[in-house]
């Protein structure tokens, strides 16, 4: 069963998210604190986070900056503030998804379950090829003309969502139901902040002539992939 980490300072949050999270048969384990959740991280190696926003010693969106900078592990972000700048913000720092204070049990489950099963590599198999364009996905991994693509479990799940059919424009909401798994309504935003990393990384790796995510105004985006040289 999925090892999960709970990283909240909240004691009631924290032993509510835990029994949740028990009674369905994961493993939890706890920090108080965001040097805590970074030191468990590197010697746990857990499946996945669930990373409150505020900690008290320093913001949860500094440690899923440093998270980010050692593994691509799931992160899903728990905060009180409903403020879409914080959203925003927690997924161009590589969070996976989101919850937002007050939550339900289903609600949690849901999330952990959909972000869980994108990560297992028995959720996709083989390896997609598309000129200069490979995703492996069984190792997790994307070569853009034989550059790595250093991307996070969401990113790599869009850009293999846009691969399948370089040329296809796909709208927000069809992007939203099948990266998040998920059903989500006016977070139009949350698309164009993976889009925003996606594009970065991919300029940074292999230059925007071999691979190129493309905004078609008022519908959505589609991938051009370069054939190889």
């Amino acid at each position: 069963m999925a090892r999960i980490l709970v990283v909240e300072d909240e004691a009631k949050i924290a032993e509510l998210l835990t029994s949740y999270l028990r009674k369905a048969s994961y493993q939890v384990s706890l920090a108080d604190t965001g040097k805590k959740a970074l030191e468990m991280t590197r010697r746990e190696r857990p499946d996945l986070v669930l990373l409150d926003l505020m900690l008290p010693d320093m913001d949860g969106l500094e440690v899923c900056r440093q998270l980010r900078q050692d593994t691509s592990l799931p992160v899903i972000m728990v905060t009180a503030r409903d403020e879409e700048t914080d959203r925003v913000m927690g997924l161009e720092l590589g969070a996976d998804d989101y919850i937002v204070k007050p939550f339900s049990p289903r609600e949690v489950m849901a999330r952990v379950k959909a972000v869980l099963r994108r990560a297992s590599p028995g959720y996709a198999e083989a390896v997609l090829s598309q000129g200069s364009l490979i995703i492996d996905r069984v190792r997790h991994q994307a070569l853009c003309h034989g550059q790595p693509l250093p991307l996070t479990l969401t990113e790599f799940r869009l850009l293999e969502i846009l691969a399948r059919q370089p040329g296809r424009v796909y709208t927000r909401e069809q992007i939203l139901d099948m990266v998040q798994g998920l059903e989500y309504e006016g977070y139009d935003r949350t698309v164009d902040a993976h889009i925003k990393n996606l594009r970065r990384k991919i300029e940074e790796a292999a230059g925007e002539s071999h691979c190129r995510i493309v905004t078609v105004r008022g519908v959505g985006y589609k991938l051009e992939v370069a054939e190889h040289d």
